[in-house]
């Protein structure tokens, strides 16, 4: 429950940003005392009212659950003649670049947001935030992604709050997305992605979201699912896109984006995507491995719409004899390098065929077309495999008796011993990773970070997942690094939403969120909170790195542990 408490002075909170611009008259606002009686989900918004004055409303924002206090005061003692104050045109507002912007992503230089073709400083709200530092997620992108993971800002009110901190426009050529693109640069066209993400390489573009992000929603919003290029993202007309269906000898199916959505029946799949390198980090504290240094978080959730491949196989002629003489479907993707070579990866073609496979050429994402980043205007969504061979931007599908002969799928993405080095590799001697093993992880409270003794008790949230259709049963959880454990909660949808209908054994492809609130031990100094889940198959988590440690640093699911350090209640002065 939030409490308003009256102010008897036309201020703002705190003071203003030497870089703010003021687009009217400081509004009369008045201090907010925040108290929390119940959780977040709890919280709503307060309207109070008492002689001579209105209290606005207290809203959230900055996609994170920002509450944004805001009263609007008007006393007829107080009130201004306005009669004798004389009208003047305001000035035009400022115009900003999406980098100017994103350069104001702390308390220090300043803490600013988008929203549409508007440019807000919301530097002042920060410190009122009952969620703490996680407003800051927002800082210096865009609102959108984060209103779209937080549905409670979609109200008018919320609006109008916000109106009160715009500092100026957002630059046209930003607004349309554009830039200058420099012909030596083969990733200058690449789209823009939310500052929030976590860059582990820039050209091409890797990058992963905060964790605590992954658990606060099942579906993960485009803009924060994990990204993994290994190339430039191709422009693609989605007019003149062409799919090349091929095998049969002298026969070559052409499809067009309009033939794949009107001849095809469109299916939906939830489906969890998670590199091959989720958790790299872990093994590169082991021992160096070589490959991206990805944290917990390459790993998403998203609503997958296309066109089955199955339909379109058997549209191409190939029917229930072609495992006769195949067994794999390549794909190859319009990306490419400059030597032209394209990126390429293939799947067994059982899974390709099969009815339970899910297996489909995807153009939407969340209900809209594929972002840029994510494959438009098709790509492959093969459910419970590596990300690797989910292909985006696809150009071709070859149905064939043997792998894909690309890099990706005979030199990388393969697992080895603990004791194979760079110096004994033999990638022949492994099979491509298609279905990943069960897999689970701790996002918040995040490692490093302090919990005061007062609360009484901690909230543990983490993500789970098994490859190949498996469903995650249960998800443990100890305090106490792996000594004792309780059994967490699972969920397969958002809160306040219903679950997703129950997919048949075989085929849960998508991930189950978790949470444990327990009390806090009473003696403790620190804790070291680990999870391990198991799948339907009693599949379960090796509790340790070095013995699944590998040269590529891939397949990394060991007990995830993070250690938290509890801050005594200070003594009252």
């Amino acid at each position: 429950m939030l409490f308003l408490r009256r102010c008897h002075s036309l201020t703002r909170f705190g003071p203003l940003n030497t870089q703010r611009y003021q687009v009217a008259p400081a509004a009369a606002s008045c201090a907010v005392r925040l108290r929390s009686s119940g959780s977040d989900d709890q919280r709503s918004y307060q309207h109070a009212r008492s002689p001579g004055w209105t209290h606005g409303l207290a809203g959230l924002l900055a996609g994170t659950g920002a509450v944004l206090a805001y009263c609007l005061h008007q006393h007829k003692a107080e009130q201004i003649d306005t009669t004798k104050v004389e009208s003047t045109e305001k000035a035009p507002l400022p115009v900003f670049s999406q980098a100017e912007v994103t350069k104001h992503r702390s308390l220090e230089d300043g803490v600013w947001v988008t929203y549409k073709d508007s440019v807000y400083d919301i530097t002042e709200f920060v410190s009122m935030h009952p969620g703490g530092d996680k407003i800051l997620l927002a800082a210096g992108g865009a609102l959108e992604p984060f209103w779209a993971l937080y549905a409670v800002h979609n109200q008018e009110h919320v609006l109008e709050i916000l109106s009160e901190y715009k500092v100026g426009e957002l630059s046209a050529e930003d607004q349309k997305k554009l830039q200058a693109v420099k012909s030596s640069d083969p990733y200058a066209s690449d789209p823009e992605r939310h500052p929030v993400l976590r860059i582990n390489n820039l050209k091409p573009f890797n990058a992963e979201p905060p964790p605590e992000i992954l658990s606060d929603s099942y579906i993960t919003p485009s803009a924060f699912f994990f990204k993994r290029n290994h190339l430039p993202v191709p422009q693609v007309d989605p007019a003149s896109y062409q799919l090349h269906v091929e095998g049969i000898p002298g026969g070559v199916l052409t499809l067009s984006l309009e033939d794949l959505k009107t001849q095809f029946p469109k299916h939906t799949v939830t489906a969890t995507l998670q590199c091959a390198g989720n958790r790299r980090s872990e093994m590169n504290s082991v021992k160096q491995v070589k490959g991206l240094n990805w944290g917990i978080a390459a790993i998403s959730n998203a609503t997958w719409s296309g066109a089955k491949l199955r339909d379109v196989l058997l549209a191409a002629g190939y029917g229930p004899d072609v495992a006769q003489w195949a067994h794999h479907v390549q794909f190859e993707g319009l990306d490419k390098d400059v030597t032209g070579t394209t990126y390429g990866a293939s799947i067994p073609l059982n899974k390709a065929v099969s009815e339970e496979g899910d297996v489909l050429l995807a153009y939407e994402m969340n209900g809209e077309e594929l972002p840029a980043d994510h494959g438009f205007p098709v790509r492959v969504v093969v459910p419970g495999t590596v990300g690797a061979r989910n292909v985006k931007w696809l150009g071709r599908i070859i149905v064939s008796k043997d792998e894909s002969s690309s890099h990706w799928q005979q030199n990388d993405y393969k697992g080895f011993s603990p004791g194979t080095d760079w110096d004994t590799v033999d990638f022949k001697s492994a099979p491509a990773i298609q279905e990943l093993p069960v897999q689970s992880a701790v996002t918040t409270p995040a490692d490093g970070a302090v919990i005061d003794r007062s609360a009484g008790e901690v909230t543990v949230k983490g993500y789970a997942w098994s490859g190949g259709g498996r469903e995650v049963v249960r998800v443990d959880v100890s305090l106490d690094g792996g000594k004792t454990w309780q059994v967490a909660q699972l969920r397969a949808n958002d809160k306040g939403q219903p679950p997703e209908p129950p997919r048949p054994p075989g085929r849960a492809w998508a991930w189950k969120l978790w949470e444990l609130t327990a009390p806090l031990p009473p003696d403790a100094q620190e804790l070291e909170i680990v999870c391990k889940a198991v799948d339907n198959s009693y599949n379960m988590q090796p509790d340790t790195v070095p013995p699944i440690w590998n040269l590529r640093g891939v397949l990394s699911n060991a007990w995830h542990r993070v250690k938290v350090t509890i801050k005594e209640d200070k003594e009252e002065e």
